[in-house]
């Protein structure tokens, strides 16, 4: 299940987007990820069945890049050291590439559950038709 989000609510109202954007980006840079390296989708915990199942479905390549981001930002922390400057991660670079996937496995484990959970009544004849015959 994903984590609610104001996100729509604030992107429907300029005056509070206008307001909000440069809060936002000095979180994501106080926050110190792209400093490592990272993307917001990598910040994501895996011990979820939907997380799991969504990076199953990942193309290789993008599957390829994350490993590569998490295990360099893994180096990076365990020498306390951080990327140079160049190449931390651009604000136009951190879009997310896991969570439509993570919509989609949801939004399917919805239905599968609705599906299993309908009941299938029989009709029944007409009991004035049964009793003729």
């Amino acid at each position: 299940m994903s984590a609610p989000s104001l996100a729509p609510f604030i992107n429907k109202r300029p005056w509070l987007q206008r307001f909000m954007k440069p809060l936002s980006n000095w979180y994501c840079n106080a926050a110190g990820y792209r400093q490592l390296g990272l993307r917001a989708d990598d910040l994501l915990p895996e011990e979820n069945d939907v997380v799991q199942t969504a990076l199953k479905r990942l193309p290789p390549q993008e599957a390829y890049n994350r490993v590569f981001r998490l295990r360099r930002a893994i180096q990076l922390s365990m020498t306390h050291q951080l990327l140079p400057k160049e190449e931390w991660t651009k604000p136009d670079e951190d879009t997310p590439y896991l969570s439509d996937i993570i919509t989609d496995v949801e939004s399917e484990m919805a239905e599968r559950e609705d599906l299993e959970a309908m009941v299938i009544n029989k009709r029944q004849k007409n009991a004035n038709a049964a009793k003729s015959h």
